[in-house]
């Protein structure tokens, strides 16, 4: 186990303000300061801090149910009321599983188990989580498809698992998600106020009759329950995850559709230069007007030329060079 983990257990606080006692040389494991976050504490090693030995807590787990207008935080800098407020003032440092919002209600976890709250709150680990839900108005359940289907929020693709009717304006809604907000949000996307919102259920473990504000510590039993229930729904994860993998792509699984051949080019003569008259006289035969993109024909090549290539005037006398007819006229 790590030291700011180690301490945190302790109940010095959280890992946080653990790792600041470390940092300022406040502990020692078997009479040798530590100042290094990365150090490993075993069973047999003593920790102290100051003059004091630490001795990790019991592991507690219990179930509060949480009444509207709490918020579930360990402290609020505006005095507000928090779920901790709900247990005994010298109770064992705890720390809530998952969360629900200030104006819901029902069941909640606390433990200071960091494997349970990893298998309870991981997104590996499905664990499903039934809630009551009261609308504002009677709910079209034409429109549960978009809720099973899934609706685009801004924390990402937030669906249920599955949704029952209880009443005109009641619902069963069961997530195996864990947005924030999520059902508030979902039903608000579709056009519907949630007026009241009651977690009923986490896995194994019902809220019952459980008065509000009121909490009771788990039995081995049922904390077997829940770590049994979190490895099924990471076993059945892991394996949807492989079928998928190994499911062929729509790519794969579409025909090509069969293109019709291209006709075959004929190739095309070619006379290699080699075999060309290299004193061809032959006038080359005049193309028609419209072959030139002006409109004007091509110039006949004139005779005698060596490059071949069309000069522009008329066979002939070669046009006289400007600064030659200068030269004459000054002459003259």
């Amino acid at each position: 186990m790590r030291l700011n983990r180690f301490l945190a257990s302790a109940g010095l606080g959280s890992r946080r303000s653990c790792e600041e006692l470390i940092r300022t040389g406040q502990v020692t494991i078997n009479g040798v300061l530590c100042e290094s976050l990365a150090t490993t504490v075993s069973p047999t090693d003593v920790v102290k801090v100051g003059n004091h030995v630490m001795r990790t807590a019991a592991s507690t787990t219990l179930i509060l149910h949480k009444p509207p207008g709490f918020l579930c935080t360990a402290s609020d800098t505006h005095e507000r009321r928090t779920i901790f407020d709900l247990l005994p003032p010298n109770f064992p440092r705890l720390f809530h599983v998952g969360r629900l919002d200030r104006e819901s209600e029902g069941l909640l976890i606390l433990t200071n188990d960091g494997e349970l709250s990893l298998k309870l709150t991981h997104p590996r680990y499905k664990v499903e989580k039934e809630y009551e839900v009261v609308l504002d108005r009677a709910f079209d359940f034409e429109q549960t498809t978009k809720l099973l289907n899934g609706i685009a929020l801004e924390e990402g693709w937030a669906k249920a698992e599955s949704v029952y009717k209880l009443g005109s304006t009641k619902l069963k809604v069961v997530l195996k998600q864990g947005m924030k907000r999520q059902i508030r949000l979902m039903f608000y996307a579709l056009g519907y106020e949630v007026k009241r919102l009651t977690r009923v259920r986490i896995g194994p473990l019902q809220l019952g009759d459980m008065p509000a504000g009121s909490w009771r510590v788990l039995t081995q039993k049922e904390i077997d329950a829940l770590l049994a229930e979190g490895a099924k729904a990471a076993a059945e994860n892991s394996a949807e995850r492989r079928e998928r993998k190994a499911r062929p792509s729509l790519r794969s699984t579409l025909k090509r559709t069969e293109r019709p051949k291209r006709p075959r080019v004929e190739e095309i003569a070619f006379t290699p230069r080699s075999s060309r008259a290299k004193d061809s006289r032959e006038a080359p035969v005049e193309r028609p007007r419209s072959a030139r993109p002006g409109g004007k024909p091509f110039a006949k090549k004139a005779v005698g030329s060596k490059t071949g290539r069309p000069s522009g005037k008329p066979a002939g006398k070669p046009a006289p060079k400007p600064f030659a007819k200068f030269q004459r006229r000054r002459a003259e």
